[in-house]
């Protein structure tokens, strides 16, 4: 395996279909939520804004945005490493 392969996590056309694969899938699941890729950029700003005019109220959104955040990334997290403690799910 060389260390580009080693550094993305395998082939590089199996990564970019995955990657491919979970943007489609997490871009339909923004598109239903009717959040546009703006949307988030301008959030990001507005964030970065607030952080700078607020100082630790700022401290207190971005603790916020990480449990929002660790809402969504714990569960997936713990299912995927679930299904690859499983037989099924080994290679």
């Amino acid at each position: 395996m060389s260390s580009l392969e080693r550094f993305l996590g395998g082939s590089v056309p199996g990564v970019l279909l995955r990657l491919v694969v979970v943007s489609i899938a997490v871009g339909a699941v923004l598109a239903w939520l009717n959040i546009s890729p703006w949307d988030l950029v301008a959030s990001v700003r507005r964030f970065f804004e607030r952080l700078l005019s607020h100082g630790f109220e700022a401290v207190r959104d971005l603790f916020a945005y990480f449990l929002l955040g660790a809402v969504i990334v714990v569960p997936v997290w713990l299912v995927i490493r679930l299904m690859k403690s499983t037989p099924a799910g080994r290679r």
